[in-house]
């Protein structure tokens, strides 16, 4: 059992505010730079190549998103990852690299976090909102990660009930699977979108049916999707920063985090999106 910090919650919310437009979006959009879903039983479609060029896809969209805040105001990021069994290395990864987001938001306006995870039978938590890196990194410490299904619909429907409470600038989630029904899964994204929360979708792979719906996702909320190679923690940490850096102050924040960076490939991506 898990220790302070962390509270259950279960099912998803009624989404009452989408409207079935998303749904007919859906079932409609194709995505010309996806393949074919791979048959049954084939298992997961491996990456063919390295992603710099998709990490590139990502930081453009982000460019046209509107600013999150304003500087000087502490920004609300909710953190959801898969913490189902395969996803150990990662979450191992991500403990290291959350303080990451923290600094960057630190010296615009700061940055309160909230950790979301699914794991095993239907298991689905939400941790506090925090607003120190260690105080997150203690409660990732004690999760393990367990067998299970996917339950991506539960965090855009948490994620939901969050911003009505208190505005939420930014949704992150990162995983390599999705096994759920996308319809479901787009009206919800739908309903996170007419809130105004944008969903940063990572994946972490090159899952097809993944990547589809990832893309509808952060497509449906005016978001952003980016898969990045399998262990590239110099990847995710580029990608994390960025988010952090939107949500904490806009796209003033990411020119200037750019600025910041030594001969990276980060820094000539984030260099397009001057203004």
């Amino acid at each position: 059992m898990l220790r302070v910090g962390i509270a259950s919650f279960a099912g998803q919310a009624h989404l009452s505010g989408a409207r079935d437009a998303f749904r007919s979006a859906c079932l409609m959009s194709h995505d010309r730079n996806a393949k074919p879903p791979a048959p049954a039983g084939s298992g997961h479609t491996p990456a063919a190549q390295s992603t710099h060029s998709e990490i590139n896809e990502f930081l453009s969209k982000v460019k046209n998103l509107a600013p999150a805040t304003r500087t000087g105001q502490r920004s609300r990021l909710i953190f959801a990852l898969d913490a189902t069994m395969s996803r150990q290395p990662l979450w191992d990864t991500a403990c290291q690299l959350q303080a990451d987001m923290f600094r960057e938001a630190g010296a615009i306006g700061g940055l309160d976090v909230q950790l979301v995870y699914y794991r095993g039978v239907g298991e689905c938590r939400a941790s506090q909102w925090v607003s120190r890196a260690e105080r997150l990194a203690s409660l990732m410490e004690q999760i393990d990660c367990r067998g299970g299904h996917t339950q991506i619909g539960k965090i855009i429907a948490h994620a939901k009930r969050e911003t009505q409470k208190s505005k939420v600038q930014a949704l992150v989630f990162v995983g390599d699977a999705m096994e759920e029904k996308l319809d479901d899964l787009c009206h919800g994204a739908g309903a996170l979108g007419l809130l105004g929360v944008p969903a940063f979708m990572f994946q972490e792979g090159g899952d097809v049916i993944a990547g589809r719906a990832f893309r509808e996702i952060a497509r449906l909320t005016r978001g952003a999707y980016c898969r990045f190679d399998p262990g590239a923690a110099h990847q995710l940490a580029e990608l994390l920063r960025a988010v952090a850096a939107y949500a904490a102050g806009g796209l003033r924040a990411l020119a200037d985090l750019s600025a910041r960076r030594e001969n990276t490939g980060a820094i000539k991506l984030l260099e397009q999106m001057r203004f």
